[in-house]
């Protein structure tokens, strides 16, 4: 039986590690803020007070934290018990600075590193269907498989280093998409609002024609209906698009609508909204509105 330490038990890594239990593998999960990680002991996760004590004899390790900064500390905290040969799985969204720098880590303490961010949000992390970017070398592939099999409907190997961060900067590109979208989604219905009009009316425009799409529907009943549980939230997709804008940067890409949708994350976190989904970007056209 593979047993696997997740480091991050948020919005993803909760639902994340209820599927590896219930795929049978031994899964030992800790999280920063303990209450966060207690309700999965009912799931069959054993809850560690501690990093160390969750990678201790851990066959695979999965972080799925917020940015690098806080994987490093993570996993900085576990090295006690890290041992050589371990496989980390980096599932977190960090950019391809971020992988290298991981990766690097990893090397530090002998862990094979597979950088293997995930295409999704929160409905198909509790549903097991999300899309997982990989690469590593392989011979960390057999003792990924179960992980990745039990959290995703299919895996994507895009290479064999993981610390050249290939899937990093796979995910970057797919998550601008939907991010993007959001965005736009958002301004659209805000501006019939602004004109006088009734945002549906956009929605019924949309709806069943070449433009119409499952993301569509979702965020514009979303925002229609104020209902901003979070899937994937206004803070997390302001720190995506920063490492959206970054990566193009070094690569001499302009990414313009990233940098405006950021803009509007960054707008919306500050009137309250960060915690919310990032269809609260709505809220962002609406100057000194909460």
């Amino acid at each position: 039986m593979t047993s696997v330490a997740i480091l991050g038990t948020g919005i993803m890594g909760a639902p994340m590690a209820r599927n590896l239990a219930a795929a049978g593998l031994r899964v030992t999960a800790w999280n920063r803020t303990q209450e966060k990680a207690r309700p999965l002991a009912a799931d069959g996760v054993t809850v560690a007070d501690t990093a160390a004590a969750a990678v201790e004899g851990a066959d695979v390790i999965v972080t799925m934290l917020l940015d690098a900064g806080t994987v490093r500390a993570a996993m900085t905290a576990a090295a006690p018990a890290l041992r050589p040969g371990q496989v980390w799985a980096q599932m977190s969204t960090v950019g391809p600075a971020g992988a290298a720098e991981l990766a690097a880590l990893a090397a530090e303490h002998g862990l094979t590193y597979v950088d293997a961010p995930v295409q999704g949000t929160r409905q198909p992390a509790e549903q097991g269907k999300l899309v997982v970017l990989a690469a590593g070398p392989q011979e960390a592939r057999k003792a990924v498989e179960p992980v990745f099999d039990a959290v995703g409907q299919r895996t994507l190997w895009v290479g064999e280093d993981g610390a050249d961060g290939t899937a990093s900067k796979l995910k970057l590109a797919a998550v601008g998409y939907a991010i993007s979208l959001t965005a736009v989604v958002a301004e659209s219905l805000a501006l019939a609002k602004g004109l006088g009009l009734d945002p549906d009316l956009v929605r019924q425009v949309i709806s069943g024609g070449p433009l119409d799409n499952a993301y569509f529907q979702g965020k514009s009943k979303a925002i229609m209906e104020g209902d901003f549980t979070p899937s994937f939230t206004v803070d997390n997709a302001e720190k995506d698009t920063r490492l959206i804008v970054e990566a193009g940067a070094a690569a001499g890409v302009r990414m313009d609508v990233a940098a405006a949708a950021r803009e509007r994350f960054r707008r919306a976190s500050a009137q309250g909204h960060g915690g919310e989904d990032m269809a609260a970007t709505w809220y962002a056209s609406f100057t000194g509105q909460g």
